[in-house]
């Protein structure tokens, strides 16, 4: 039997779970809200086709399609695949005002959204690695 528990389709687990579940890495940004540093994420130079997943809960996130290459040193995408399983939240650490990237099923931080990305939506996704997982096409 699983102790995981889905309200109202949020997946709630315990910290001890969590931790046993993702690897350090994952879990230090899903769950603590660390950040990768710059140009080491497995997926920073990824072209493959497919769709991203929530590395904590399988949600999908983004597709590879709206992937690109900003040079920021993380994944960048212009959009989510599905708008309602990314939440944002207003983010004031380290001395700057950002956007925070969360999935929506199980609060994971993401990364942050800048309004400085291509067309057509002029936004920059930038995300960790460590809190996806690419499904191949």
């Amino acid at each position: 039997m699983s102790d995981t528990k889905t309200t109202s389709d949020k997946v709630i687990k315990s910290e001890e779970q969590w931790r046993r579940e993702l690897s350090p890495m994952q879990y230090a940004v899903l769950r603590e809200k660390a950040t990768e540093r710059p140009f080491s994420g497995e997926y920073e130079h990824d072209h493959r086709a497919g769709t991203y997943v929530c590395a904590g809960c399988g949600n999908e996130l983004f597709e590879s399609d709206a992937k690109f290459d900003s040079g920021c040193g993380w994944p960048s995408f212009t959009q989510p695949a599905v708008e309602s399983h990314i939440d944002e939240e207003r983010d004031v650490s380290h001395g700057m005002i950002r956007t925070e990237v969360l999935c929506s099923k199980c609060s994971g931080h993401l990364g942050h959204v800048f309004p400085d990305g291509p067309a057509p939506t002029g936004l920059r996704y930038c995300i960790n690695s460590a809190a996806l997982k690419l499904e191949p096409k």
